[in-house]
């Protein structure tokens, strides 16, 4: 059996703004075991990043706070941490790639002493072994005659080789748990396919375990071992990838994979939208968040937030769809043809009250 690396329990996290409290996390629950990719899926607005920040405890000290839940790691309730407790945790046990190498990356400092610091903080290594590890780790992540290059400057590279040096500088000390948030959207689709197989293959050398945000299913499909979709800032399905990408059952999932492009897609071929916008989290609507946005939409969706339901040993979907009471309905046109088969959408799902994935 893995061993559980990370367990989050119904976690609420909001922001207090003048306008009035945003709900941006309410209720998410989720695990991580050692050696795994779990990827949480969403678009912009949906809690994916707030969630991760709120592992880290790097939420806005003055707006952003942990209203409920735990966050269970090592036999520690990172919720209940002290900033300097946290700080040494962070870096040392977890990791973090963040969107853009450039803002992640101090421009006046060299990328060999960027990469140093966390070895020094918190491995206490001497300057001389601290760089040696730190090339070792270069070296590593396939940056290009990187002795040459350990005291240039973040400038002095590109796009693709900066964000190499930011997952060396997360991999520094051999963290458990590596939070790679959206590490690819700043790069083109080639560097990008390079970042990903370099991530795979460093999961496998240091037996890391990885919590993967994106907005993309293209990528979640080369890198997830399990995927959680985010909406509304709630976890709304989850599985392994396979069931996420050849089983979808909620409507939201079924609008993500829709909009995605494939091999087949052609250049005169439009891509569809989900309609309308992620709902206002200030106050979070009655019922399912997604029900104003979806054609299959009942009217209980109006009334009562649904429970989840099982699938299988392994996914899980809160959607009223699942109901034995309700209508069947069968796959988006779209969705049918990205899995090229048409599961059985109704194979006799089993209400859960609450889960803990």
């Amino acid at each position: 059996m893995a061993k559980r690396i990370l367990e989050v329990n119904n976690l609420h996290v909001s922001f207090d703004i003048d306008a009035g409290e945003v709900q941006a996390v309410r209720g998410v629950d989720f695990y991580l075991d050692k050696g795994e990719t779990l990827a949480i899926v969403g678009e912009s607005g949906s809690g994916k990043s707030v969630t991760t920040k709120a592992l880290m405890q790097l939420l806005p000290s003055k707006v952003g706070r942990i209203k409920e839940g735990s966050i269970l790691f090592d036999g520690k309730d990172l919720a209940k941490l002290k900033e300097k407790e946290m700080q040494k945790i962070r870096g040392k046990e977890i990791g973090m790639i963040f969107q853009d190498p450039m803002t992640s990356l101090n421009p006046t400092m060299k990328i060999g002493k960027q990469v140093m610091e966390p070895l020094i903080k918190h491995q206490k290594l001497s300057k001389g072994d601290a760089k040696k590890r730190a090339l070792d780790i270069l070296n590593l992540v396939g940056l290009p005659k990187a002795k040459e290059r350990f005291n240039n400057y973040p400038h002095q590279f590109s796009g693709g080789q900066r964000q190499r040096i930011v997952i060396a500088t997360a991999l520094a000390c051999d963290p458990k748990v590596l939070i790679a948030d959206e590490p690819t959207t700043a790069l083109d689709v080639t560097i990008q396919a390079q970042i990903l197989e370099l991530m795979k293959e460093l999961q496998q050398k240091i037996d890391t375990s990885i919590i993967f945000i994106t907005h993309d299913l293209g990528v979640v499909a080369n890198v997830a071992d399990r995927v959680a979709v985010m909406y509304g800032g709630q976890i709304v399905e989850t599985g392994t990838v396979d069931e996420i990408f050849y089983n979808p059952k909620h409507p939201y999932t079924w609008g993500l994979l829709s909009s995605m492009p494939s091999l087949e897609t052609s250049n005169d071929t439009e891509l569809l939208a989900i309609p309308g916008t992620p709902p206002d989290l200030i106050k979070p609507p009655v019922g399912d968040a997604f029900a104003r946005r979806s054609e299959y939409a009942l009217d209980i969706d109006f009334k009562e937030a649904p429970p989840w339901f099982q699938v299988s040993p392994t996914h899980f979907v809160k959607s009223w769809l699942l109901d034995e009471r309700a209508p069947k309905v069968e796959l988006p046109e779209a969705v049918k043809l990205k899995l090229k088969q048409t599961p059985d959408q109704f194979d006799k799902p089993k209400r859960v009250e609450r889960v803990t994935f």
